[in-house]
């Protein structure tokens, strides 16, 4: 089986949920694949967690399920096997073999807290060995309190643990420095200098055995568990880590990570959040694969819209034996004559007049067009003159790449409003090589024998307004013609007319 998602949400803790429920009101098609293992599963009541304080964590996840599933969320039991990059996809291969595709995926799937090799401590886990002091501490306040230490962080949580009770000890294998002795003893602190063994519940209390076979009877231990994160099933999009403890992804204020289709939250970018901070991270990690979405949504919109426009140039173009005279255009030749031949790039060659009047005078010309079937008149008609020009088929500078002495754009206008001009010319501009030339060469004004100009007709600037609204560097660019000039034409009633050229001829400096 495959689906096809927005996004999937890996894990459905509160993290996931969080991510969930942002990405269904903002009606992406979201589903949530959760194996039902939550972190703080051991836990029977939550704390620190505003507007919840002591409620059971499972009562929490399955009210968030509900409100998910209110804004069209889907949940599924089970796990990821694998992760597949796919481009401008990301496949998700289940365990059991289904697979789904999702334009972005959430990973939420937590950590698993690794504890200490000693006996009993894994089944009192969630009773009477602790972790947190802010998630359980008030609870267990006053009372004889332990802390195992195994690490330099277990220093801090000692510090964290005095301030619950006047009772406490502290157990470790190996002995501190003497500024932690000292500030320890200052505090009434209790230190153990022999390694743990065992634990063992007793009537709600926990027994600790040492090394040397001395038993101490305390309310509560807290014991920090290294985190561990179970992220197989993404090794093959190489994510980076962070160098905290556990190699945790790393992720910026948006759960964006190193894959730009991969976002991530909760304790997997931050393995000691409480459940507040992976509520917070996991909503940010839905609006922030949201906002990926939209400004996708706007790109492809516009590739769409672009493929349209270029469609429909075909179509005029295939619609009749011939569009133009072959001929170039007398402002063009007008302007290039003086300049010395090099090479030169055509932007919208239509069926090729000016591109093979510029290899007639020496430019090794490439000519591009979006219509295959003007680009096939265009070769017709250069093999015809005897010249060779490159004519390909694409969409403006950026489609051919690399540098030129001339870039010509040559009426370039349509009717379309969401024409992108500006972006082409731009692109034009940034293929001129050093010391070469940008010349365009436009409509200035209707011709004199249009009374009326329709709504919808192509923009006509004078060459100032282009040159103001291209806004290229000043001191790489020198502005050679920037002038309107008259050319005589004939009106369709076969009378005696002009037509004003706009012309704009710019040279990169060197």
């Amino acid at each position: 089986m495959q689906n096809e998602w927005d996004a999937v949400v890996i894990g459905g803790g509160v993290a996931g949920l969080s991510a969930a429920q942002m990405l269904g009101r903002s009606r992406r098609r979201t589903l949530v694949i959760d194996g039902g293992m939550p972190r703080n599963r051991f836990a029977a009541h939550m704390h620190g967690v505003l507007g919840h304080d002591g409620r059971p964590p499972a009562e929490l996840l399955a009210t968030g399920r509900e409100e998910a599933r209110s804004y069209g969320v889907e949940f599924a039991d089970g796990a990821v096997a694998e992760l597949i990059d796919e481009a401008d996809l990301l496949r998700v291969v289940r365990t059991d073999g289904t697979m789904d595709t999702a334009r972005a995926v959430v990973i939420a799937t937590g950590i698993r807290d690794v504890l200490p090799d000693v006996p009993g401590l894994n089944q009192e886990w969630g009773r009477t060995v602790l972790h947190c002091p802010y998630c359980h501490g008030w609870e267990v306040a006053g009372r004889r309190l332990g802390v195992l230490a195994t690490s330099a962080a277990s220093l801090h949580q000692v510090e964290l643990v005095r301030q619950l009770s006047d009772d406490v000890v502290v157990f470790t294998s190996e002995p501190f420095d003497e500024t932690t002795v000292v500030r320890f003893t200052a505090r009434g602190i209790r230190i153990v200098r022999d390694e743990v063994r065992a634990a063992h519940g007793r009537e709600g209390a926990l027994e600790i055995t040492t090394a040397s076979g001395d038993r101490h009877v305390v309310d509560a231990l807290f014991a920090g568990g290294a985190p561990e994160l179970d992220l197989g099933f993404a090794a093959g999009l190489d994510l980076a880590r962070t160098d905290a403890p556990g190699a945790p992804l790393a992720a910026d204020l948006r759960g964006a990570t190193s894959h730009p289709r991969v976002f991530a939250a909760g304790n997997v970018t931050a393995p000691f959040g409480n459940v507040p901070l992976s509520m917070g991270a996991g909503s940010m990690a839905g609006a922030g694969v949201n906002g990926m979405l939209a400004a996708e949504d706007f790109a492809l919109a516009v590739t769409a819209r672009t493929a349209e426009r270029n469609a429909a140039w075909e179509e005029r173009y295939a619609a009749e034996g011939r569009f133009w005279s072959g001929r170039v255009n007398a402002t063009v030749a007008a302007v290039v004559a003086p300049l010395e031949p090099g090479t030169a790039l055509d932007l919208g060659s239509g069926e090729g007049g000016d591109a093979v009047w510029l290899a007639e005078h020496g430019w090794r010309t490439t000519g591009v067009d979006v219509s295959t079937t003007a680009v096939t008149r265009a070769a017709a008609l250069a093999a015809s003159r005897g010249v060779d020009v490159d004519f390909r088929t694409g969409d403006g500078a950026a489609s051919v790449g690399g540098e030129f002495d001339l870039v010509l754009a040559s009426f370039l206008h349509s009717w379309e409003p969401d024409f992108p001009r500006l972006r082409l010319l731009r692109e034009a501009a940034d293929h001129v090589a050093p010391g070469g030339r940008l010349l365009i060469v436009t409509h200035a004004a209707p011709p004199p024998w249009a009374r009326e100009v329709p709504d919808h007709a192509p923009v006509m600037r004078t060459p100032d307004e282009e040159l103001s609204l291209l806004a290229l560097v000043p001191d790489q660019w020198q502005a050679e013609i920037v002038e309107v000039r008259r050319r005589e034409a004939t009106a369709p009633d076969g009378t005696p007319a002009h037509l004003d050229d706009g012309v704009l001829l710019l040279r990169r400096r060197a």
